[in-house]
């Protein structure tokens, strides 16, 4: 999650930072509550989430009205800090169902033994590769593709191509072009590092940290978290910038059509789909919750069509079920990579630390 793509509108939705999120915001403890009609047999449900979690109350109040449940949320900072609070309080957990976990951090979550497996209904319409856990103790909920964006004006009116690879950004053409995020404290910065991880391996002839020696010697910009990264220094859309080139997310250009102040024809920016990153975010039934049956229930309906299709136009990321129909947008303005990246999650997480130390001695 995620330095996410977020909100009610185009300022608030892309100032989320979605973590993603995989990390910086502090853990928080503010809960949301959906009240149970009158006369149903009450119960609550509490699901423990990162900061960027964004669902229509209406959603919410759907599952309350069809089961009788009231759902409780615990927001509890981004994905990383959410995690660790769930780990520190396995013995005794705050809430029923933890979501907003990714395959950034699923191998610590998974080796912490802090979910109980289940199944829930619907998984038949989840494709096999967003399923990371053949144990079924955490269920894919949804995705988003970690990507270079591109200013369209910038490479229209100069005449250079846009990237058509990740290798091309340490051409000289590309020089003084590309702002990224540090991976240390940003969730989109962590995915790119592990997109250039798979995409050039470690130990070769060229491996990934000689490509990041190339891009700092072609003047690349290292900033903290993605809202710094997209509004102060990047030139397209609702940045303020003069970089051309943003590490962000597929799903950017269709937020800067929908909450553009002038209605728009076309979105100001552009996807490069070499060398993006899949990000996948799994909901699952804590070990130890008090109302595990209510935990299972929620899950289920987290896979439901209603719950899946409020999902883009909120967190602007993509539904895990493939029958959930996409806003027009989304399919109008962006492009999908087609073949993203990835890194297997217990190999991220025996190397993110010391990648991320390798990556600042020559970043930084």
């Amino acid at each position: 999650m995620m330095d996410k793509l977020r909100g009610t509108g185009f300022v608030i939705a892309m100032s989320i930072a979605l973590a993603l999120s995989v990390f910086v915001a502090g853990c928080g403890g503010a809960t949301t509550t959906t009240t149970a009609p009158e006369g149903a047999a009450g119960s609550t449900v509490v699901l423990m989430t990162h900061d960027s979690f964004a669902i229509s109350d209406e959603v919410l109040a759907d599952f309350t009205a069809e089961t009788g449940i009231t759902v409780q949320v615990l927001r509890s900072g981004d994905a990383g800090a959410m995690l660790n609070q769930a780990i520190l309080t396995k013995d005794n957990p705050l809430a029923d169902v933890l979501y907003g976990v990714d395959n950034t951090f699923l191998s610590r979550a998974l080796g912490s033994d802090v979910f109980e497996a289940y199944e829930p209904r619907g998984l038949d319409q989840v494709p096999d590769e967003l399923q990371l856990d053949p144990g079924h103790r955490v269920t894919p909920i949804d995705f988003g593709d970690i990507c270079l964006n591109y200013d369209k004006a910038f490479f229209a009116e100069t005449g250079l191509a846009p990237p058509a690879s990740l290798r091309d950004l340490t051409k000289p053409e590309y020089r003084s072009l590309l702002v990224v995020e540090n991976p240390a404290t940003s969730s989109p910065g962590l995915g790119f590092l592990l997109a250039t991880v798979a995409e050039f391996g470690t130990g070769g002839e060229y491996d990934w940290l000689d490509f990041w020696r190339d891009l700092v010697a072609n003047d690349l910009l290292v900033v903290s978290g993605w809202e710094e990264a997209y509004y102060s220094s990047f030139s397209g859309g609702s940045g303020a910038g003069d970089r051309p080139l943003v590490v962000s997310y597929a799903s950017s250009p269709p937020a800067e059509v929908i909450y553009a102040e002038t209605p728009l024809t076309e979105a100001p920016t552009g996807v490069v789909t070499a060398g993006a990153f899949r990000q996948i975010e799994f909901a699952g039934v804590l070990r130890g919750a008090k109302n595990p049956e209510g935990a299972g229930r929620l899950i289920d309906f987290m896979l439901s069509l209603r719950f899946q299709e409020d999902i883009p136009l909120n967190m602007f990321v993509f539904p895990a079920n493939r029958d959930a129909v996409l806003p027009p947008e989304f399919l109008q303005y962006t492009d999908v990579p087609a073949a993203p990246l990835s890194v297997p999650p217990d190999v991220i997480e025996q190397n993110r630390d010391r990648w991320i130390e390798e990556w600042t001695a020559i970043a930084l």
